[in-house]
């Protein structure tokens, strides 16, 4: 099963993190980044609605949980698939994360294969999910 070609938001204060998703999908999906979770929820607020969303915790404005809060009670954003991308390795903290909402959690540094595959497994259930 193929994944289409996705709109992937990637919301992380580190310019690093966010050239490197860019340039390692640039050729499979369509990525956007923001600096923070309130650039990003202006930015998706404004009409744009990503397939699937990156982000990190600990951000500037708007931190990683209170972004997944955020995302999770609106009626808009709910269903769009999470993965953390986080410096922190703590268990409490991917508990946390999962338990608001997040379908998956990854700590840096990371592969960006493994990240692929995740998002890929991510989007394989979530498509059948919606077809039954």
């Amino acid at each position: 099963m193929n994944i289409p070609r996705l709109k992937v938001l990637v919301v992380d204060d580190e310019e690093s993190i966010q050239k490197i998703l860019k340039h390692y999908f640039k050729d499979k999906h369509e990525v956007f980044t923001s600096n923070n979770g309130q650039e990003a929820l202006t930015w998706m607020y404004d009409g744009n609605v990503p397939d699937f969303i990156i982000a990190d915790i600990n951000m500037p404005v708007i931190n990683g949980f209170d972004f997944i809060e955020e995302l999770k009670s609106s009626g808009f954003f709910s269903h769009i698939p999470l993965i953390i991308l986080s410096g922190i390795d703590k268990s409490d903290t991917k508990i946390k994360c999962l338990e608001a909402g997040a379908d998956d959690f990854m700590t840096k540094p990371f592969n960006p294969r493994e990240l692929e595959a995740r998002l890929n497994s991510i989007m394989k259930r979530t498509k059948l999910t919606q077809s039954n």
